[in-house]
C-alpha cells in the first residue's frame, strides 16, 4: 500500500517515528564506543628524552609520573647506568628515590645524570623505571657525551714563585693550557693582590681557545714603595664560559739596596745622637 494512501496524521507519526529510529541508530555506535573507550592510564614520561653535554657537565632532564590506578601508589625510581655514573632525583627541591602518588596525580621529577669522568664520546641509552606494587612505568632517555671542557693557568716551568724589590714591578709569564676537547669561549684574566698592588695582563681577554691549545699571557705585577719586607700570596684566576682555573704565587718581597742604606744611615745617626745626648748630659 502506498504511504500516500494513508491518513495525513498517520503519515506524520511513521516520518517521525523514521526520524528517531535513525538518530538512535546513529547515536548508538558513538555511545558504545564511549562506553568502550580505556580510562585513565599511568604513565612516566620526559618533555626531552635526549640532551646533549660535556663530560664534566650534569645531563638535567624533566618528568612527569602520572597515577592512572583508581587507588593510590608508591612509585620507586630505578635506573641502570654505565659504570662510574650517578642519578639522582627531585621532586620540588627535595632528593628522593620514590613517589607516593594519589589516584589521578601527576608529579613532577627532576633527573639530573652525571656521567663518568672517562666517558667516551657516543650517546648512551639510560632506562629508568618507576616500579609500584601492580604497575612498572618505563622511561628511556639518553644522554649525548660531546667531550669535556678543562683548563690549567701555570708558568711554562711551572713555578710560582717570585722575588720582587719594594716599589719596583716585574713581568711574569703565564701559560693557560686547553686540557678539554672542547674549545673555551670569552675567557679573561683577573687576579686577588694584597691591598695597593696592581696587575695588568696581555692579553686580559680570550674570545676562543681550542682543545688541546695553549696560549702565553703577560702578567706584568707591581709592588708599591714602602711594601714591608717577606712573603705575600697573589693568585690570578682563569674565568670564562664552561671552565675556570687558578694560579696561587708566592711573593717575595725585599727592600731595596738604596732604602737598606737610608736605614743604617737613620740607624747611625740615632746611635750619634743618643751618644752626644749621653756625654752632654751624662757628666751632670
Amino acid at each position: 500500500m502506498s504511504v500516500q494512501l494513508l491518513p495525513k496524521p498517520l503519515r506524520k507519526g511513521l516520518f517521525r517515528t523514521f526520524l528517531l529510529l535513525t538518530f538512535f541508530a546513529a547515536t548508538k555506535p558513538l555511545h558504545a564506543q564511549n562506553q568502550g573507550a580505556p580510562k585513565e592510564t599511568s604513565g612516566f614520561t620526559a618533555k626531552l628524552v635526549n640532551i646533549e653535554s660535556a663530560v664534566n657537565e650534569p645531563f638535567r632532564f624533566s618528568a612527569s609520573l602520572h597515577n592512572g590506578t583508581a587507588t593510590q601508589q608508591v612509585y620507586e625510581l630505578k635506573s641502570e647506568l654505565p659504570i662510574g655514573w650517578q642519578i639522582s632525583y627531585r621532586v620540588d627541591g627535595s632528593q628522593v628515590t620514590s613517589v607516593n602518588l594519589a589516584s589521578g596525580q601527576t608529579r613532577e621529577i627532576a633527573i639530573e645524570i652525571t656521567a663518568s669522568g672517562n666517558a667516551a664520546v657516543r650517546k648512551y641509552i639510560i632506562p629508568i623505571k618507576a616500579v609500584s606494587s601492580s604497575l612498572t612505568l618505563p622511561l628511556q632517555l639518553e644522554a649525548v657525551v660531546k667531550g669535556s671542557y678543562g683548563a690549567s693557568l701555570s708558568t711554562p716551568s711551572g713555578r710560582l714563585s717570585e722575588e720582587l724589590t719594594a716599589g719596583s714591578h716585574k713581568d711574569i709569564e703565564l701559560e693557560l693550557h686547553n686540557t678539554g676537547t672542547l674549545p673555551l669561549s670569552s675567557l679573561s684574566i683577573s687576579s686577588q693582590l694584597p691591598t695597593g698592588w696592581e696587575a695588568t695582563f696581555s692579553p686580559s681577554q680570550i674570545e676562543r681557545l681550542d682543545g688541546g691549545k695553549k696560549v702565553s699571557i703577560k702578567a706584568t705585577l707591581k709592588v708599591p714603595d714602602k711594601t714591608i719586607a717577606g712573603d705575600y700570596s697573589a693568585t690570578f684566576t682563569l674565568g670564562g664560559n664552561n671552565t675556570n682555573a687558578q694560579a696561587a704565587f708566592r711573593i717575595f718581597v725585599k727592600t731595596s739596596v738604596l732604602s737598606g742604606w737610608i736605614g743604617i744611615l737613620i740607624i747611625a745617626l740615632a746611635i750619634s745622637v743618643v751618644y752626644v745626648l749621653i756625654r752632654k748630659y751624662g757628666r751632670r
